[in-house]
Parts: structure tokens; C-alpha cells; sequence
């Protein structure tokens, strides 16, 4: 029987992965299609296609797939997806702010709406959660593009305004304004990036003990299952 049950976690795990992916692939070409739409279907002249490329790139998607996100936009019978933004407050009144893609804000509020409300949390007024945060261009790179030494270097003669590095990726800071001449600029030495955009930042963390993790992990997974959703920022922070 423990072959069994190893064989069946497996299993489990494998079609979660498979579930996960497309579901990740679904939001790209959304957004693929939304940017291909909106301006010039060369990313070279089109910065938000070109990001939504490269975080497609990142995330293993096939070319195939990209190439029918941005085929896509000329056809004349796609809805018209607009993006809207959510703020509130989630278990243990962690600050969270939700950014979508949606073809139907009524539906997308009342579908999140009744994800907060099912977690205990509230969700609010635009400006209800974002004083917690500060909007930054943000730039991340894989951790085997460049050192860190060499990134650090880089990102300040690129005009950044800040970079870190952890285990996984470099991230690269700067005001909303200047992220795509900072980016530019690093395209000069990198060709792969894992994601360009606007994040929301927090400015001060909350910390969450250990024991009280998995209720919000349930929470903001079951954000990140809607389709409409695109990107979750939270001011939550884990102990150790």
C-alpha cells in the first residue's frame, strides 16, 4: 500500500503542476494579446508586449503559444479586457492589492469580493490598501544571466535605483517612469529577463507567524485561481 499511496501523491502533485502551468500560460496570453492589442505587434516597438514576451519566455511557454496570443488581437471579434485594480484587507489584516484583466468587472468584483469575505478579510476602496505601498518599476533576471557584482554595476549605470539579489533572481529598482529606459539599457547586456513591470512594493512588512501561514497561503492561492487575476501583491511577511 505505501507504493500505492507514494504512486498516488505523485499523481496528485503531477496534475496540480499540469493545472498550474496552464493556468499560468492562460493569464500570459491574456496579457500577450491585451498589450498586442493596445500598441504595435513588433515587441521591438512595443515595450508592454515585449515584457509580456519575456515573462512568457520565463515561464517556458511554447513559441507556438505566444505567437497565437498575438495573432489573436486582430481578431475582431475579441472581447475588450480592461485592467482593473482591487485593494483590501486578508487574514490577519494583511494589506493586499490585486491587479486584473477582466472582459467583466462585475463579475471579477464579486468573485474576489467573495474570496475576502470566505478568509475573514474586507475588501475596500481604491487607496483602502495602497498607502502601504509604493509603486516601483521593477525588473527581475535569473540568477545565472549575470553575477551579482556585474548586475549591481549595471543597474547603476542603467539609472536604477536600487538592486537586490536573492537565491533566484536579481531584482532591479527604479521610479515607474523610468523602467523601460532602464531596461533598455540592460538589454545592451542581458537578453533574458523574467519579468518587467509595475509592482506594488511594501513599505513595511507583517510579519506572520508560522502556525497562522497556511491560512494565508489558502487565501491568496485561491486569489491567484481566478482567472482574472493577474498579479497579488501583499505587505505579508513569514517568520522564519
Amino acid at each position: 500500500m505505501a507504493g500505492h499511496s507514494h504512486w498516488a501523491g505523485i499523481k496528485h502533485k503531477k496534475g496540480k503542476a499540469d493545472k498550474e502551468r496552464s493556468k499560468i500560460f492562460s493569464k500570459l496570453s491574456k496579457e500577450i494579446t491585451v498589450a498586442a492589442k493596445l500598441g504595435d505587434k513588433d515587441p521591438a516597438m512595443n515595450p508592454r508586449l515585449r515584457s509580456a514576451i519575456q515573462a512568457a519566455r520565463s515561464a517556458n511557454m511554447p513559441k507556438d503559444n505566444i505567437t497565437r496570443a498575438i495573432d489573436k488581437s486582430s481578431m475582431s471579434n475579441q472581447s475588450n479586457f480592461e485592467n482593473l485594480r482591487y485593494e483590501g484587507f486578508g487574514p490577519e489584516k494583511v494589506a493586499v492589492i490585486i491587479e486584473t484583466l477582466t472582459d467583466n468587472k462585475n463579475r471579477t468584483a464579486s468573485n474576489i469580493r467573495t474570496i475576502f469575505q470566505k478568509s475573514g478579510g474586507s475588501l475596500g476602496t481604491q487607496g483602502s490598501a495602497s498607502h502601504n505601498f509604493s509603486q516601483l518599476g521593477v525588473i527581475k533576471i535569473d540568477k545565472n544571466e549575470i553575477s551579482d557584482e556585474d548586475i549591481l554595476e549595471l543597474a547603476i549605470d542603467a539609472g536604477a535605483n536600487e538592486c537586490k539579489s536573492d537565491k533566484e533572481f536579481h531584482e532591479i529598482q527604479c521610479s515607474i517612469n523610468d523602467i523601460y529606459n532602464v531596461k533598455k539599457e540592460l538589454e545592451k547586456k542581458i537578453s533574458n529577463f523574467i519579468s518587467t513591470g509595475m509592482e506594488w512594493v511594501p513599505l513595511n512588512a507583517v510579519e506572520i507567524p508560522n502556525e497562522r501561514k497556511d491560512e494565508l497561503i489558502n487565501f491568496f492561492e485561491t486569489l491567484e485561481e481566478d482567472d482574472d487575476v493577474q498579479n497579488i501583491y501583499s505587505n505579508v511577511k513569514f517568520s522564519n
